[in-house]
């Protein structure tokens, strides 16, 4: 028997035009959108569409578009029967995954999804910062490149995305102090990011406060699989541990890099990106080339995927 990890992407997977493939083709997902419709209070379908693009990338709506895009393809998945042994999401992503272990259900996961991008779009213009991509050093580098930079503000590790990937966030004096340090330290790569704040940075305090109140009014049950907690970069199944790690995810760093060599531990054989784009798909490749993965986002690759694993044992 295959044993299944799915993947959940986070921001900046989203692009215009996703998920309009899905809503032609399954009478479920027209259903799915309005729901979510419903629940936000605007139309989702057309902005995810149509976009403009600007506003796509607007964190307090970005999040729930890929959130519905990635239900979305869950539930096609779902209704072919498939279950992971595990699961994790990037940042965001980690709603999913907790959706797809039956911890929350859709329509607690879509509100709490919107609540949290207008609590980080919030957060960002209360406490202006920027993030950035360095790209060629390892984590201890980038990790003293903070310290010494954060003489000129709050700065931290947001994401460690793979062995040489990671994102550092903080106040913009900081971080530009930070991409010119990794720039002469040798770093293949350092630069900006377009985001609308300081993500997983102490600059999200606000953010992190309000959706610990949302978390406690909303029922968690327990896991039925694991899901690695972005936070502590272990499995996770326990409602208040996974309240609890949802609220501190928002200040801490994306363990992405040790959540994979965890999962690596259960023993995963084949991977499913869920969702927009084929972001976790490149980081696979920088953490673990040997892993099979495949990206799920539009109806051919459904279609290609579900025709393929007719083979498997599930």
């Amino acid at each position: 028997m295959k044993r299944i990890g799915f993947l959940f992407p986070g921001q900046g997977s989203q692009y215009v035009g996703m998920g309009k493939d899905l809503h032609e083709a399954f009478p479920m997902i027209r259903e799915l959108y309005n729901k979510a419709n419903e629940i936000l209070g605007c139309d989702l379908a057309k902005l995810s569409f149509e976009g403009p693009e600007e506003k796509l990338r607007q964190t307090q709506y970005t999040q729930p578009l890929i959130l519905v895009h990635s239900l979305c393809v869950l539930s096609i998945l779902e209704r072919e029967g498939f279950e992971a042994t595990a699961a994790a999401g990037h940042s965001l992503g980690e709603y999913t995954a907790l959706k797809a272990a039956g911890a929350l259900s859709s329509e607690d996961v879509i509100d709490l999804v919107k609540k949290r991008g207008e609590y980080m779009q919030q957060a960002g213009e209360e406490q202006p910062g920027t993030m950035a991509a360095i790209i060629g050093l390892s984590r201890d580098i980038v990790e003293r490149i903070c310290q010494e930079a954060g003489s000129a503000g709050p700065i931290q590790p947001a994401n460690f995305n793979s062995p040489e990937q990671i994102a550092v966030s903080g106040a913009r004096t900081a971080v530009h102090r930070a991409i010119d340090m990794a720039k002469a330290m040798g770093a293949t790569k350092a630069v900006e990011l377009s985001v609308g704040g300081a993500f997983h940075s102490t600059l999200m305090g606000s953010a992190a406060q309000r959706m610990e109140i949302a978390l406690k009014t909303v029922h968690i049950s327990t896991a039925r699989i694991p899901v690695i907690s972005n936070f502590s970069a272990e499995p996770v199944k326990d409602p208040e541990v996974i309240r609890t790690s949802l609220a501190k995810q928002i200040v801490n760093p994306v363990l992405w890099d040790d959540s994979i060599n965890r999962m690596r531990q259960l023993d995963i054989d084949h991977y499913l990106e869920i969702g927009p784009g084929k972001v976790l798909r490149g980081l696979m490749r920088r953490i673990n080339r040997e892993a099979e993965i495949l990206s799920l986002g539009d109806v051919p690759g459904i279609e290609s995927f579900l025709k393929e694993s007719k083979t498997w044992d599930i």
